[in-house]
């Protein structure tokens, strides 16, 4: 990598950890640090949303999606604009309502309003864990994104601690602000380098549409090129996380009203699909060419099956990007990646501090020492995800496993408090506790599930007999009573 591009990288980089000390300056209590003052525009908010859900896990996630399977990769976020805009018709309207008259910080605190503190405390404990590995999964993907773009320089293990400490260094220090004004950054340079820089470059590099004509078999190129079950699994994934993500009911929470949060989601579903996911999935394919092309050797690569398909979108843009150019497109894609971290690791922060430790131990009553109690435990979280990620080989895998296990135990009886009359706690409680325990023991587990499923199906599925069953007997009883 040349020096130009290591200075531009690196002034980048010294900008973002900047604006963190800007907002630990700023921010007066843990309303500014967790919600944002509950202030925030439509536009950064939507910008913000995006960022954080698509990210960097999930571009170079669609990086490798397109190497693989092509155009078809990109069903993958069509599930993402489904679950925005099905999420701001039928969640956001009841979250700004009785936030009017309950002042909440997570999501936890939100579905404990409907049942009750034992609920919410293993609502909080799902969601914390869950969003530490998705922190992880982040830091893992810019510790790829690096591996590839400063080869021999860095190794894997040493980009992962560069990344990890840049990630949670400004994380802890800016809080929600810091992540909020960021992410629009960050997304900005993101969408102008891929649609301006990246993809233009890439597909003049590879001969364009007659050179990936000559390398791929027409299924690349194909939007058929996918089974029922592939779709199905990252529906039932990702569909649901837009009603049970605390990344999300912190952006709802920020927002200044109903009508701003939901154009927020409205803009984020567009962004996800197509604009998103079609260029993540073509990056992908012009690695593909590339390496058929040879245009890898210089690296020691000479066949597909030699890289791990989620290397070669970064191993493309470091061979076809001038000298310049490179530094800022590697500064673009960290900016995703540090979009989505930053964003984690504040919801697995606030549900271990607001959800989980305030229930067994007595913490500091004034503003600013439970600040900074805030910003140490994401200091502690940060650390403990950055080690997770040293022992994980996949990104999208991670990504998803952290996913499914939220969803299958939060997202029944969420809908459940949405629109079932007298939803009984204990129903909650023993769906979340069934639900997300059947998809953490199969996905650690490792069988061969009927039909290729995704783990998460199986769990969603007990989480729902199980809720039904325990809903259904309890109100029996109430009635015979």
């Amino acid at each position: 990598m040349h020096f130009l591009d290591i200075l531009v990288f690196t002034l980048y980089m010294l900008g973002v950890i900047g604006i963190g000390i800007y907002f630990l300056i700023r921010n007066k209590g843990v309303d500014d640090y967790y919600v944002g003052g509950r202030k925030i525009g439509s536009v950064h908010i939507g910008l913000s949303v995006v960022a954080t859900d698509v990210g960097g896990g999930f571009s170079i996630g669609l990086g490798g999606l397109g190497f693989i399977m092509g155009l078809a990769g990109s069903w993958m976020l069509f599930t993402g604009l489904v679950g925005a805009w099905l999420s701001a018709v039928l969640l956001i309207p009841r979250v700004k309502q009785l936030e009017a008259t309950n002042t909440f910080y997570t999501f936890p605190q939100f579905l404990g309003s409907f049942y009750s503190p034992q609920v919410a405390l293993l609502a909080g404990v799902i969601s914390a864990i869950g969003y530490l590995g998705f922190t992880s999964s982040q830091v893992l993907a810019g510790a790829i994104l690096a591996e590839a773009t400063f080869t021999p320089l860095l190794d894997r293990q040493t980009a992962l601690i560069i990344m990890g400490i840049i990630v949670i260094v400004y994380t802890a220090m800016g809080g929600i602000k810091a992540v909020i004004y960021t992410d629009t950054i960050q997304w900005i340079i993101l969408m102008s380098g891929l649609i301006f820089i990246g993809i233009p470059i890439a597909y003049y590099s590879v001969g364009g549409l007659s050179g990936m004509q000559e390398v791929l078999p027409p299924r690349f190129f194909s939007l058929g090129n996918i089974s029922w079950q592939q779709i199905l699994n990252w529906a039932v994934t990702i569909i649901p996380i837009w009603f049970v993500g605390m990344t999300l009911y912190q952006r709802i929470y920020a927002s200044r009203d109903r009508k701003q949060a939901q154009r927020a989601w409205y803009i984020a579903g567009l962004f996800e699909w197509p604009i998103m996911a079609f260029m993540g999935v073509l990056l992908g394919l012009f690695a593909r060419v590339a390496i058929a092309q040879g245009a890898f050797e210089y690296l020691g690569f000479t066949d597909y099956a030699q890289i791990d398909p989620e290397q070669g979108l970064p191993l493309l843009l470091r061979t076809v990007l001038p000298v310049g150019l490179m530094g800022l497109m590697m500064a673009a894609y960290f900016s995703a990646i540090m979009s989505t971290a930053d964003s984690c690791l504040m919801a697995s922060s606030g549900n271990f501090l607001t959800d989980i430790l305030t229930r067994w131990f007595k913490v500091p009553e004034g503003r600013r020492a439970f600040l900074m109690l805030s910003q140490g435990l994401t200091l502690v979280l940060g650390t403990i995800a950055l080690l997770l990620a040293s022992v994980m080989p996949s990104v999208l895998d991670l990504m998803l496993h952290s996913y499914a296990f939220m969803v299958s135990g939060l997202f029944v009886p969420v809908i459940a408090a949405l629109f079932v009359k007298n939803a009984r706690p204990a129903a909650a409680f023993w769906a979340m506790l069934l639900g997300g325990g059947t998809t953490i023991t199969l996905i650690i587990g490792d069988w061969p599930l009927p039909l290729d499923l995704d783990p998460n199906i199986f769990g969603i599925t007990l989480s729902f007999l199980s809720f039904s069953l325990i809903n259904f007997s309890i109100n029996k009883l109430k009635k015979q009573e």
